[in-house]
């Protein structure tokens, strides 16, 4: 599906964490700390706020046809129209910005479906199928990167150095294929974020960054992180916005907002992507419970709390996004 259609596949254990080619061992990277009060992201927003993010990028390619458990990623090569018309429906939508069909595009991913000997041309594709929605309508394309699905040691195998390689493999594709940000969302563990981080600063340098994690497990993180301690950490290490993606739906989401914005530094973005409530089940498939009424109010409390971009992450559709344009534009 999209960014949490997949929650990433943990292999824990000395065998299983491994990716399952190697990959570059980098020399240890200090993440820069935060030293500057101008922030890349908003230069390239402007004034207005908030800035209305897409939605869920699966559920939509799901009621086009694909198969439950297999890659959307397979489509930015085989039926690139498809994922043209999800970014245009966005578009229409009102979304300023547009997140690529990368969310498993990390080799660990690919390498489950075959695909990760294509990784380049898997999110090359993707970043240029993006721009090509993007373009002429003065739309941001931000280069989408997901979980590995590896546990970093002490917990699993796979060393901080060895994820910063697999993001920065997976950049180089985004970023030859024109993205204007990088997103990496859906993350539970800050010291995967920190190789996130890293793999930006050494492949896309100029490039904004922005880190989102979803807590959903008594509102912190699989990992046990809180929001607050996400905002100070990130922004210390040098993201130019963080925030909160997936979850349990808005109402948890805008207690983390309000928990993230009392602990925001100068200078920070911050940002919010909830799924569209809960999925239940009816018939052969999930919907979830959120109309598109329930996301426009969820749109205006975010703004009011002083979130910096919103939008929606699973079960939320180019409806939602529209409803919650026309809440924004409103106030």
């Amino acid at each position: 599906m999209d960014r949490c259609r997949r929650q990433p596949r943990r292999r824990a254990g000395p065998r299983g964490g491994r990716p399952r080619r190697p990959v570059a061992r980098l020399a240890p990277r200090r993440l820069p700390r935060r030293v500057d009060v101008l922030n890349r992201l908003a230069a390239l927003l402007g004034d207005a706020r908030p800035v209305l993010l897409d939605g869920a990028m699966g559920t939509l390619l799901q009621d086009s046809g694909l198969e439950d458990g297999a890659p959307g990623e397979l489509w930015n090569l085989q039926d690139p129209d498809a994922i043209r018309a999800a970014h245009t429906a966005y578009a229409d939508a009102g979304a300023r910005i547009l997140t690529t069909n990368t969310f498993g595009g990390t080799r660990p991913r690919l390498d489950m479906h075959g695909l990760g000997d294509r990784i380049d041309e898997v999110n090359r594709v993707a970043a240029q199928v993006a721009r090509s929605v993007a373009d002429g309508r003065g739309l941001l394309v931000a280069g989408d990167l997901g979980p590995t699905g590896e546990l970093l040691a002490p917990l699993g195998a796979m060393s901080p150095e060895e994820a910063q390689a697999l993001f920065a493999e997976q950049l180089r594709g985004l970023l030859d294929g024109g993205i204007d940000l990088v997103l990496v969302e859906t993350l539970s563990d800050l010291g995967e974020a920190d190789a996130a981080l890293a793999a930006a600063r050494e492949v896309a340098p100029d490039l904004p960054v922005v880190v989102t994690l979803s807590f959903d497990t008594n509102l912190r993180t699989m990992m046990g992180v809180r929001p607050a301690d996400a905002v100070t950490h990130l922004a210390a290490a040098g993201a130019d916005a963080v925030g909160a993606n997936c979850g349990r739906g808005p109402g948890e989401m805008e207690v983390i907002a309000a928990e993230m914005v009392d602990a925001r530094p100068d200078g920070l973005l911050l940002v919010a992507q909830s799924n569209a409530g809960l999925p239940h089940v009816v018939g052969d498939h999930f919907e979830y419970d959120a109309t598109a009424a329930d996301m426009a109010a969820h749109a205006e409390r975010l703004a009011a709390l002083g979130i910096d971009l919103v939008g929606g992450c699973c079960g939320s559709t180019p409806a939602h996004v529209e409803a919650m344009r026309t809440a924004l534009a409103g106030r």
